[in-house]
């Protein structure tokens, strides 16, 4: 793994986003990195902008992920994706649910939910990745693991063993739904 890692989860109240980052945060400490996390939750608890910022390396002294210096934006949501783009690093890389929530603005018909958002992000980044973590979670028994099909795409690129991943799901998913959460994660890394 390369000395520094910044990661940006972004996605609205219940979609996951804390509890990815805490997966995600795990993979971290059981690879034997220094980690740091935080998260801000929107105005609403359901529908409401959650962000987390994960970073993980040698020696970490702050959580908190600059402007233009995220290695990696994980998107819950495909607006989501474009209010935190400015985070991305030129090089870094997006992954982006291909779902759309429409914000309360939309919802009480004060705005417009904005149109060719994923065609603008990719027009910004070269390495835009576009899923349907959605129906992938779906297909695997429970809507709810979309969080964890996204894990398994960035898993999948980045440079630590699947087994940590693997180890970090065991440690922050209640059992019940453990095996749901692990067919969601391979259905994500396999894509």
């Amino acid at each position: 793994m390369r000395k520094s890692l910044n990661l940006l989860l972004v996605g609205v109240g219940g979609q996951g986003t804390i509890l990815a980052s805490k997966i995600l945060a795990q993979v971290g400490l059981e690879a034997g990195f220094d980690v740091k996390m935080s998260e801000i939750h929107g105005m609403a608890q359901r529908g409401g902008s959650v962000v987390t910022q994960v970073r993980m390396g040698e020696k970490v002294f702050s959580p908190m992920v600059a402007r233009g210096a995220a290695d990696a934006v994980l998107a819950f949501e495909r607006l989501e994706s474009l209010r935190y783009l400015s985070y991305l690093k030129p090089e870094g890389s997006i992954i982006i649910n291909d779902q759309a929530i429409a914000p309360v603005p939309v919802l009480i018909g004060a705005a417009e939910y904005p149109e060719n958002i994923l065609e603008y992000v990719k027009s910004r980044c070269p390495n835009t990745i576009v899923v349907d973590a959605l129906r992938e979670a779906v297909a695997c028994g429970n809507a709810k693991a979309a969080n964890v099909v996204l894990l398994g795409v960035l898993a999948k690129r980045l440079d630590l063993e699947k087994e940590i991943w693997l180890k970090a799901l065991e440690a922050k998913v209640p059992a019940r739904f453990l095996d749901v959460n692990r067919a969601a994660f391979d259905a994500g890394y396999n894509l």
